[in-house]
């Protein structure tokens, strides 16, 4: 279960080759238009409000899906969703990128990224004001599936799945890409069942002291130095995680001394002690994802702001697990799961203010969107779920 998991996978997939202006198909209540359909309608998106972290009328929310799949987008889906209700409403696709699976924002809030999931793999930097296309640059190696901006926000990090390699890109004050500062390709012994890395995540600690890179073909957790001047990659410490565990993603408590660990392979959880000082990450025993019966590939945590509770995606077995955080972060308790209400969720959000819950449905081509309770961590479903082609990653704002 890598990065794509379409019957497409990584054969045949086009380059990244964005138009030099991202043209809009028409507004759509339902969802981006469908899969293969040109693009028409105005060259531009209509405004959205700046993202402000607070409820203030219809929000952003961006959709990341696999355009050279079948029944899938024609490139990146442009909706607004009600921070009260949950209601997401399409405004239309933004075209001229191909197979943009993952998403990310500037700390700033000016500009989009996506992955260009290929085998030529590339990022694209797309300026959120008039979505123009700012141009895309390559990863140096193949089917990049997840990015991040480093806190500064002056560097842009990219996970190659298919080559097992880590990208760094310089982020100018336009919120445009330079030339590509490093490319790391991992190493070490593949997991059970597996051919070579794959890098499957990128991620900056919270103190902003170290990159953290996770392998799920090799069952390895990566942590780096990022040079803040030079934009290069030292690597300082490895966790291994056991045999056969397939590590996915990785995601920090806010006290910044404890992560929680998704492993795809062997469906198990584990929490992390993490060492600012040294950047060292301590993996602990296997836990349950709440999904043991049948087949079930857990994707990805998420943390409230608060630090009170955590959110797991569980596809296959299609639910949304919650679990209290206790001991400043050191453990997690299973509270139960919740239907996602679609098939396959690949990944999962909340909204700027915390209030809602936002869960990309691959196989079902859905949103679903369920209200947070912060008192009790409990999830209830908003309405049903918004339509759009081959949902792999929902980006609200």
């Amino acid at each position: 279960m890598g990065a794509v998991t379409t019957a497409a996978a990584m054969t045949a997939v086009p380059a990244c080759s964005p138009a030099p202006s991202g043209s809009l198909s028409g507004p759509s209540a339902s969802g981006p238009a469908p899969a293969g359909g040109s693009a028409t309608g105005p060259a531009t998106a209509p405004a959205f409000p700046e993202s402000t972290g607070q409820p203030s009328g219809p929000r952003p929310l961006y959709l990341g899906t696999y355009t050279s799949a079948e029944g899938g987008g024609t490139g990146i889906g442009l909706a607004v969703y009600d921070p009260a209700t949950g209601a997401v409403t399409g405004r239309g696709t933004l075209t001229g990128v191909t197979d943009p699976s993952y998403l990310a924002v500037h700390p700033d809030g000016r500009t989009l990224y996506a992955v260009c999931e290929g085998q030529d793999g590339k990022v694209t930097a797309i300026r959120l004001a008039d979505r123009r296309v700012l141009g895309a640059r390559s990863t140096g190696g193949a089917g990049p599936c997840h990015l991040s901006v480093h806190p500064t926000g002056r560097w842009l990090l990219s996970a190659n799945y298919t080559s097992g390699s880590v990208a760094v890109h310089p982020i100018d004050d336009s919120g445009a890409l330079g030339e590509r500062t490093d490319l790391v390709t991992h190493s070490g012994p593949p997991g059970p069942g597996q051919q070579g890395p794959h890098a499957h995540q990128v991620v900056t600690s919270p103190d902003g002291g170290h990159v953290l890179a996770v392998d799920l073909g090799t069952d390895t957790v990566h942590t780096y130095r990022l040079d803040t001047r030079t934009g290069r990659l030292t690597e300082v410490a490895r966790a291994r995680t056991r045999p056969g565990a397939g590590p996915r993603h990785l995601t920090f408590h806010p006290g910044g001394r404890f992560a929680y660990l998704a492993n795809e392979v062997d469906n198990t959880i584990a929490v992390c002690a993490y060492a600012p000082d040294t950047g060292r990450l301590t993996i602990g025993e296997p836990q349950s994802t709440g999904a043991e019966e049948g087949t079930n590939f857990p994707a990805q945590f998420l943390v409230t702001d608060d630090g009170r509770f955590a959110y797991l995606a569980n596809r296959g077995h299609n639910s949304l697990a919650r679990y209290a955080v206790e001991a400043d972060g050191a453990r997690l308790r299973l509270l139960g799961t919740t239907p996602v209400a679609g098939d396959f969720p690949r990944q999962i959000a909340l909204s700027p203010d915390g209030g809602l819950l936002f869960a990309a449905n691959q196989r079902s081509g859905t949103v679903s969107v369920f209200r947070v309770d912060r008192a009790s961590g409990a999830l209830r479903r908003a309405g049903e779920p918004y339509a759009s082609p081959l949902a792999v990653c929902a980006l609200p704002l």
